[in-house]
């Protein structure tokens, strides 16, 4: 009888997963691909976690795996675990570089860590390690790095000539790990590859650009944006390199997991409900508003935003256009943090309108369940956008994206123009470009819409049967690994 072939060995490396640790999609698409992939029963994934506090109080079933030393000389206690979820995991355990709680990248002012650089490094070069197989434990066939924080392992692996693939995906551009060029001399790689072909950026280290140089494969989370990273001006410095590059790059649109965002199951909401019975909604908005104090006497759609505040997408344009909305009828309900000139002019719209307006500035896991469950519509006017998870939940929940054409938003979601309304295609409102005036005339349509019962619902039974799971792009990645 022939042998069976033996799975192949994924080790996934990131910053951040859920359940454990999360600042944003990124750690979402981390902890559901890897349980994706797992299912095809093609291959065994593992991942590769910094050993911040909230990862190591997470774990269960905790075993030694192997001991190493970090680029400063600290030693590591690389923990073999597993998380609620099922996802095997394997943390760095290093107090001195990853020993502190709360946000994994910034101090509380906002500001960055100022170890960052010598800490993801470190990350990276012991990821490196584990994948060529550490102490006598077993090596890796594929490492698939995600985000600046891992791009260095691509480098220690070609510096190695480790008979390992790699795979970068490009989360979000914009965030690119660049350090002053003195790092070089303490992250154990050569001068060589400081040079325009290698990880130099304008005479800094770029963590980012090494994922992309010396990775065997990029992917980026959607395929309008490959393509528009390609562009000079949304390429953030790297379109010509990214250019170069292009038989290698791919788009692969994220998928959201679907045990954890469903309706019919979520224990977070008021009530269950499902894409054939969705009457429950309605009772999931009244709860929301008795919940947040605003008025159930307001006429038109209750909006919400669930974000993070920041001029990338798009959020410093909609606090002018508030006091429209309430006027309208409308209503708004809010959760996230950032710039802290858009948290204020938030929150002075929630004191001019607060039978109206709720702001809530942080992030809560439930609580952003409980609004994607009770609005009728969500904003996410970005400026650009990788793909974007909420419109994806948004529309599982019923709630009608209002969203930007650009990136993945436009691979998602499906404008109500005069014909998809017609023939009952349409699961949003998209506008462009990205203006005060266009995001406007898209919230005037969402009210015309809204008030339009037949076509309104007409519009959540289709957006609510999307299907976004991770079960197509777990496919795409694995014809990756195996190629």
């Amino acid at each position: 009888m022939a042998k069976s072939p033996s799975k192949k060995r994924i080790l996934h490396v990131a910053s951040e997963a859920y359940p454990l640790i999360k600042t944003g999609g990124l750690a979402d698409v981390v902890g559901a691909l890897p349980l994706a992939l797992d299912a095809t029963g093609a291959v065994e994934s593992t991942v590769f976690l910094p050993g911040f506090p909230a990862v190591m109080t997470g774990l269960i079933d905790v075993k030694l795996y192997a001991k190493a030393t970090a680029l400063d000389g600290s030693p590591v206690r690389l923990l073999s675990g597993k998380t609620r979820t099922g996802l095997r995991v394997i943390a760095a355990d290093c107090a001195p570089l990853f020993g502190y709680a709360g946000n994994p990248y910034q101090n509380a002012d906002g500001s960055e860590r100022a170890g960052n650089g010598l800490a993801f490094a470190s990350f990276s070069k012991l990821a490196a390690e584990v994948a060529m197989g550490i102490g006598r434990r077993k090596g890796f066939d594929v490492l698939h790095a995600h985000d600046w924080q891992a791009g260095l392992a691509a480098a220690y692996l070609k510096i190695a000539r480790a008979p390992v693939t790699t795979v970068f995906t490009i989360h979000n551009l914009a965030f690119q790990g660049l350090f002053p060029r003195a790092l070089l001399d303490k992250i154990s790689l050569p001068s060589s590859v400081f040079q325009e072909d290698g990880l130099e950026y304008w005479d800094k280290v770029s963590c980012l650009k090494s994922g992309l140089v010396y990775s065997d494969w990029i992917t980026t989370v959607s395929p309008t944006y490959a393509l528009e990273i390609q562009m000079d001006e949304s390429g953030m410095g790297f379109a010509g390199l990214l250019r170069s590059r292009s038989e290698r790059l791919r788009g692969v649109l994220n998928g959201v997991d679907q045990t954890v965002w469903n309706p019919a199951i979520d224990a977070d909401i008021t009530t269950p409900f499902s894409a054939t019975d969705w009457s429950g909604k309605a009772i999931n908005k009244r709860a929301l508003q008795d919940q947040l104090g605003l008025s159930k006497k307001a006429s038109g759609p209750l909006f919400t935003i669930i974000s993070r505040l920041t001029g990338q997408k798009g959020l410093d344009l909609v606090p002018d256009l508030l006091d429209g909305i309430v006027a309208r009828g409308g209503q708004l309900a809010l959760l996230g943090s950032g710039d802290t000139a858009i948290e204020r002019a938030f929150m002075a719209a929630q004191d001019r309108h607060p039978d109206h307006i709720s702001i809530t500035i942080g992030y809560d896991e439930p609580f952003a369940h409980q609004l994607q469950a009770g609005a009728d519509a969500i904003l996410i006017p970005s400026r650009f956008e990788p793909c974007g998870l909420t419109q994806l939940c948004a529309m599982r929940y019923g709630t009608i994206p209002v969203t930007s054409r650009v990136g993945g938003l436009m691979d998602t979601v499906i404008g109500a123009t005069p014909a998809s309304v017609a023939n009952g295609a349409a699961t949003g409102v998209t506008f462009y470009p990205v203006g005060p005036h266009m995001l406007w005339a898209a919230i005037d349509r969402t009210f015309s819409l809204f008030a339009d019962a037949p076509v309104w619902n007409r519009m959540i039974d289709t957006a609510i049967g999307q299907d976004f799971g991770w079960t197509l792009p777990a496919q795409d990645y694995l014809a990756l690994y195996t190629s």
